[in-house]
């Protein structure tokens, strides 16, 4: 199937209030481009290099995600344009990502990453750490940022009442720290294989590559 049909499939299935990033980490920009043609403005990549060179040669219409783990060092490379950073996983993270849009006079979006999957190797912080950030001082502070949500990244696992009960957890969480900070908007859960049951869990926002651009080739 193409790039489009896939995109057009994935579309009709979802609800208003839900909104669609294509993750083309690892793609060409021609299959990027074909989505492109097919309507989608929101791409999601993981590295920040990558994106920043397919950000180069694409139009200028787009909206760039950082979805992946987010290094410090390399804050300053996106800062002209990403449009929302998914992974912030400390207040360390969100003090570098200020001071960088500071210098090209952006306020950037951000997510808080909470970690709700099992596996050591998923980042995030908890809801209390989340908590703590949404009340502390510091946060007033950063002129140059806005928080609009939260993100979560499931067990990788065929057990859907695990995962189901990983995503209502963020729901849960993001209905908790909304009441401590209003401005949260964005509930970003479920990817190619689950975000069927992450909508039903409450996302609003789905990060979608292979059921997009097909398998990733990672030679």
């Amino acid at each position: 199937m193409s790039i489009e049909t896939n995109l057009n499939n994935i579309k009709s299935k979802l609800t208003e209030n839900v909104t669609l990033v294509a993750v083309s980490k690892t793609k060409p920009v021609s299959d990027l481009m074909e989505a492109y043609e097919a309507g989608q403005r929101i791409f999601g990549e993981n590295k920040i290099q990558e994106m920043a060179e397919k950000h180069e040669q694409m139009p200028k219409d787009i909206q760039w995600h950082m979805i992946g783990h987010v290094q410090r060092n390399k804050v300053k490379y996106m800062a002209s344009f990403v449009s929302l950073i998914h992974g912030v996983e400390n207040f360390k993270t969100l003090h570098e990502i200020n001071k960088q849009a500071k210098k090209h006079d952006r306020v950037i979006d951000c997510l808080l990453q909470i970690k709700i999957a099992s596996e050591d190797s998923k980042f995030g912080m908890t809801e209390s750490e989340a908590s703590d950030i949404f009340q502390s001082k510091e946060i007033s502070e950063l002129k140059n940022i806005k928080v609009v949500g939260i993100m979560g990244m499931a067990t990788f696992t065929d057990n859907q009442e695990q995962i189901k009960m990983e995503f209502t957890q963020l729901k849960s969480s993001f209905n908790h720290l909304k009441n401590i900070h209003p401005e949260l908007k964005i509930i970003s859960m479920g990817m190619s294989g689950d975000y069927p049951l992450a909508i039903a869990c409450g996302s609003t926002m789905i990060r979608v590559g292979s059921s997009i651009f097909g398998e990733r080739n990672y030679n």
